[in-house]
C-alpha cells in the first residue's frame, strides 16, 4: 500500500540520517571522498566549522605553554589580508636582513609554522604535535631545525584566529605576543575570489573539491562570486573577516597586542617596520631598517627565487593522495599585487552594495570600527 511504501521510505530515510550523523561525529574525514558539494554540505550540516582544514587545538589554554616558549610570536593576520607578507617581513626583522639568499626560510610553512593547518584529512593537533620536532625533510634536515634555528631571537608561528580562540590574556604561562592584521572587506572578498582558484588540484581533492575553482565565474555579475557569499554574514566562512574585525577591536590596545591595518602599511612600509621591530624589541640600525624595509617590499617578494610560498605539509599521512613535495598554493599565485582597493574595482556594484550594507550590520553599532575596518587609521 501506499502507506507502507511512505514508512519504508521514511525508515531509510531516517536510517540514512543516522549513519551521516555517526560518521559526522566518529570519521567526518570520510565525507572528503564525496564530490563537492555534497563533500561540504554534509561537513556543515554535521556540525563542523569551515574551512575544514583549520582547527584550533593547540592554541587552548592547558595547551600552548606545552609547546611554545616566552617571546615567541603568533602572527595572526586575517585571510588574504597580508598574512605571508607579515611572515616574511618578521623573519627579515628578527635577523636584520642578513638571510639575503632566504636559505633560513625555504617555505613559510617550514620557517613559520601554520598549526591551526590539519595536515591530514583526519589529523588533529594530537596526531600532528610531535611532528613539528621529528619529521625530516625530503632535503634531510630535521623540520624542526628549520623552524626553531638556534640564530633567531624567536620563533614565528601562523594563525587565521583571534581572541578568544588564542588565549590573549590567559594568566600566567608564557610570555606571548600577537600580531595580527586586517584589511578592507571588499578587497578581502576580491583576493579571496582569486584565491579559490589559486589551490593545487591535490590540495583541493584532499578536501572534497574545496575550495572550487571558481576563475570561469563571471566576477562582474550583479551576483556574489562563491567566495564572497561565503564570506557574508549568512555564510559559512563569515567569522574569517567579520568575527575576526569584531574580535580583534576588543583586544587592539593590549600590551602584547600589535594590530595592523593593510592600508595604513601599504602607505607607510618604513615607518610599520620600525613599528613591529619595536614592538618585537628588535633593535634596528638606519640601515638595518632601510635593508629590512626593502626586503619586505612586495617588489622585493615577488623577485624571491624558487616558490618560497606555496605552503607545504610534511605531516600529511594520507598516501596515494599527497606527495611530500605537493604544495597547497600554485606557483605564482600567492605574493601578486597587493592592491587597496581592488574590490571596487573587481566587482559589479550591486555586490559591493551588499557587502558593505553587511559591513553596516556588523560594525555600524561602533562607528570607529567600522571606519577603521574599512579605511584604517589610528583607533
Amino acid at each position: 500500500t501506499s502507506m507502507a511504501v511512505l514508512k519504508s521510505i521514511g525508515m531509510a530515510v531516517l536510517g540514512l540520517a543516522v549513519v551521516i550523523g555517526s560518521i559526522g561525529k566518529f570519521a567526518p574525514h570520510y565525507f572528503f571522498d564525496l564530490p563537492f558539494p555534497l563533500s561540504v554540505i554534509l561537513w556543515v550540516t554535521t556540525g563542523h566549522k569551515m574551512p575544514m582544514y583549520f582547527m584550533d587545538d593547540a592554541w587552548k589554554e592547558d595547551e600552548i605553554d606545552t609547546w611554545m616558549k616566552d617571546g615567541d610570536l603568533v602572527v595572526s593576520a586575517g585571510v588574504k589580508s597580508g598574512t605571508t607578507f607579515l611572515l616574511y617581513c618578521t623573519h627579515q626583522i628578527r635577523t636584520k636582513g642578513t638571510d639575503v639568499d632566504d636559505e633560513l626560510f625555504p617555505d613559510a610553512s617550514l620557517a613559520t609554522p601554520w598549526p591551526d593547518l590539519r595536515q591530514s584529512r583526519a589529523g588533529t593537533w594530537a596526531t600532528q604535535k610531535d611532528g613539528y620536532n621529528d619529521t625530516v625533510l625530503p632535503d634531510g634536515r630535521k623540520w624542526k631545525d628549520v623552524w626553531d634555528n638556534p640564530k633567531f631571537p624567536f620563533r614565528i608561528f601562523k594563525s587565521h584566529y583571534a581572541p578568544p580562540e588564542l588565549p590573549v590574556r590567559k594568566k600566567g604561562g608564557k610570555k606571548i605576543k600577537y600580531l595580527a592584521m586586517s584589511r578592507n572587506g571588499i578587497d578581502v572578498a576580491a583576493s579571496m575570489t582569486d584565491f579559490y582558484s589559486a589551490h593545487s588540484d591535490a590540495f583541493r581533492k584532499l578536501w572534497g573539491g574545496f575550495p572550487p575553482d571558481i576563475s570561469g565565474d563571471d566576477h562582474a555579475s550583479d551576483e556574489p562570486p562563491a567566495a564572497v557569499k561565503d564570506m557574508l554574514p549568512t555564510g559559512p566562512m563569515a567569522e574569517l573577516y567579520f568575527g575576526y574585525v569584531k574580535k580583534w577591536w576588543e583586544y587592539r590596545n593590549d600590551p602584547n597586542v600589535l594590530l595592523l591595518h593593510y592600508a595604513d602599511v601599504r602607505k607607510d612600509l618604513k615607518g610599520h617596520v620600525s613599528k613591529v621591530a619595536k614592538f618585537l624589541e628588535v633593535d634596528l640600525s638606519e640601515d638595518e631598517l632601510d635593508v629590512v624595509t626593502q626586503r619586505c617590499s612586495i617588489e622585493h617578494m615577488r623577485s624571491v627565487k624558487g616558490n618560497r610560498w606555496g605552503y607545504v605539509m610534511p605531516l600529511n599521512q594520507d598516501k596515494g593522495l599527497w606527495d611530500v613535495n605537493d604544495k597547497i598554493i600554485k606557483d605564482g599565485e600567492l605574493v601578486k599585487t597587493g592592491l587597496v582597493g581592488k574590490g571596487r574595482a573587481k566587482f559589479h556594484p550591486k555586490v559591493v552594495e551588499q557587502w558593505e550594507k553587511a559591513e553596516e550590520d556588523e560594525f555600524g553599532h561602533n562607528p570607529a570600527m567600522l571606519n577603521w575596518a574599512r579605511n584604517g587609521g589610528g583607533f
